[in-house]
């Protein structure tokens, strides 16, 4: 059986709504996103986190701008969690020289360091290592800094996966290992390519704590993350969260889910944890419904206003193609 805590801090009222807007902040910004495509103004891969809001919107509440996250292709929702701005992150997702990385990275290397989002990666498992040099890197400066590395179940079964727990362990690195456990690995079933039952007990080979948390819960996500946190900026080492979730939209944007067992998705949605958050809320007066509405008319127009600065900006002229490639000499 994967670890459970013994002592249960609760996110108090406000930190609910926090996570709640969080929440809405990347559903109405994947939505926004999957009509942009399908309007053809964006002619690019997206890989939808929708219905996995619960777990970097949790975490992203307990983090610091310079608190770090590596992130994976299906990362926005990551992103946009931890406060990276849109207007930056849309003009990239449309290749805009006002992008994240001028344009030249698109929505599978978005990158911005000043709220803490360090690297996009398009390989899997690969966020975890590059994780784990942050982790160190707040070791030599002293800081009180921590780095979450966020992958798939299906890079739990890869070389970079064991290699960074491992060393994270050695090293007793401020990392936080959090896997977004949906189900698939690409179009694979979980059970199909994998030999536990709890990527979580994996951790008790590398000598770290390590939790199943139900992803679609925020109260709980919160919970087992602010534990996690504290033990990393205690110099208490990593720990290996499993998040078990379910990805709305398949793979990738199109995908027809024929892998999926019948009704299974239909399940899935009809537990969509974003309404069922925002019930709660309600229910125990935490916000108001006018209130909330309201909260979603700022966010809507926050995703509308970064979506003009993008179609408005310019594309990278050309000579950027010989740019960010080589080390470039700065004149005396």
């Amino acid at each position: 059986m994967s670890q459970t805590l013994q002592n249960r801090a609760s996110p108090d009222a406000a930190t609910q709504l926090d996570i709640y807007r969080r929440m809405l902040r990347i559903e109405r910004n994947d939505d926004f996103t999957q009509a942009q495509i399908r309007r053809g103004r964006i002619t690019a891969p997206y890989y939808s986190g929708r219905g996995q809001e619960c777990i970097p919107a949790a975490i992203s509440n307990l983090l610091n701008d310079d608190d770090k996250i590596c992130t994976i292709y299906r990362g926005i929702h990551d992103m946009v969690a931890k406060g990276m701005p849109l207007k930056p992150l849309w003009a990239e997702i449309m290749g805009k020289v006002d992008g994240t990385c001028k344009g030249k990275g698109g929505p599978m290397h978005l990158t911005h360091p000043d709220t803490g989002v360090m690297v996009t990666t398009g390989i899997v498992g690969s966020s975890m290592p590059i994780a784990n040099g942050f982790g160190w890197a707040s070791l030599l400066d002293g800081t009180k800094q921590v780095t979450i590395a966020y992958f798939g179940d299906g890079a739990s079964n890869i070389g970079a996966f064991h290699e960074s727990l491992n060393l994270a362990s050695v090293w007793k690195l401020p990392v936080i290992f959090v896997c977004s456990n949906n189900g698939y690995a690409e179009h694979t079933k979980y059970a199909d390519a994998t030999s536990v039952d709890q990527i979580s007990k994996r951790a008790i080979g590398y000598g770290m704590p390590g939790y199943t948390v139900n992803g679609n819960d925020p109260v709980e996500m919160w919970q087992y993350a602010n534990e996690a946190i504290e033990r990393a900026r205690a110099g208490e080492g990593p720990t290996l969260l499993e998040c078990r979730t379910f990805r709305f939209c398949g793979h990738l944007l199109g995908d027809d889910n024929k892998y999926m067992d019948p009704g299974e998705l239909d399940a899935a949605k009809a537990v969509d944890p974003l309404p069922q958050f925002r019930q709660k809320l309600l229910d125990e007066g935490i916000a108001t419904e006018a209130q909330l509405e309201e909260m979603k008319a700022a966010i809507e127009a926050e995703v509308q206003q970064a979506i003009d600065f993008a179609m408005e900006s310019e594309f990278p002229p050309m000579d950027e193609l010989r740019r960010d490639v080589f080390a470039q000499e700065i004149p005396a």
